[in-house]
């Protein structure tokens, strides 16, 4: 995009709904984004991959990008302007995002509106706490029970894994390393790692769709 000095930001404050403790973004977006430009942001902010259906609930309008099995009566997202909305100050809305046994509501809140720095690249994440939820775990009640269950689950593998060294049991060894790896991501809940989010914002903004990859 062009740089116009004359252009509004957006500061978004963004967190999930039905999770405590709270896991939260502070992103910048330009006026003249889309919601659909929003709505990449806020997945990339929680490090997800735009795997699932989502619905922007704004001002008792549903707005989404068109996809097949999609939200059939919703606006379509890509055609509609953060800076054509006026958002006021304060101002909240929902975005939903939604498969089968799998449901996730963001609330995001107009923090504040400030003019454009010609220098900066936007979107970006200038802030944040606690990882995403692993995408596709089940909603807020699962990763609840999957976060309190992780650190226990650890142990239990690894106190197996001391079992099979001792017995020399190469196989069962293998096993409970693959296991490890699977709860890997679930031990790292409480680390935000803005510098990975804002390169993959950067890959969005250039049109490069290696971000829905990493």
């Amino acid at each position: 995009m062009a740089q116009d000095p004359g252009l509004e930001v957006y500061l978004f404050y963004v967190w999930l709904r039905r999770i405590n403790p709270l896991i939260w973004r502070r992103v910048l977006v330009r006026a003249d984004s889309t919601l659909a430009d929003l709505h990449y942001s806020i997945q990339i902010a929680f490090s997800w991959t735009d795997f699932h259906l989502h619905c922007f609930r704004l001002r008792k309008k549903d707005f989404a990008v068109p996809r097949i099995a999609g939200f059939a009566d919703a606006h379509d997202a890509r055609q509609v302007t953060l800076g054509a909305l006026h958002f006021r100050l304060n101002e909240r809305f929902c975005t939903s995002t939604t498969s089968v046994g799998d449901q996730w509501e963001h609330e995001v809140r107009v923090e504040k509106i400030l003019p454009l720095e010609v220098r900066r690249k936007y979107s970006v994440c200038v802030g944040g706490q606690r990882a995403g939820p692993p995408e596709d775990c089940g909603g807020p009640r699962a990763y609840d029970a999957m976060r309190i269950e992780a650190p226990w689950r650890v142990r239990e593998i690894l106190d197996q894994m001391m079992e099979a060294l001792s017995a020399k049991d190469a196989e069962a060894m293998r096993d409970r390393v693959e296991e490890l790896q699977s709860w890997r991501e679930w031990l790292s809940l409480d680390t935000f790692d803005r510098r990975t989010v804002n390169r993959r914002l950067r890959q969005y903004g250039a049109g490069n769709d290696e971000w829905q990859w990493e």
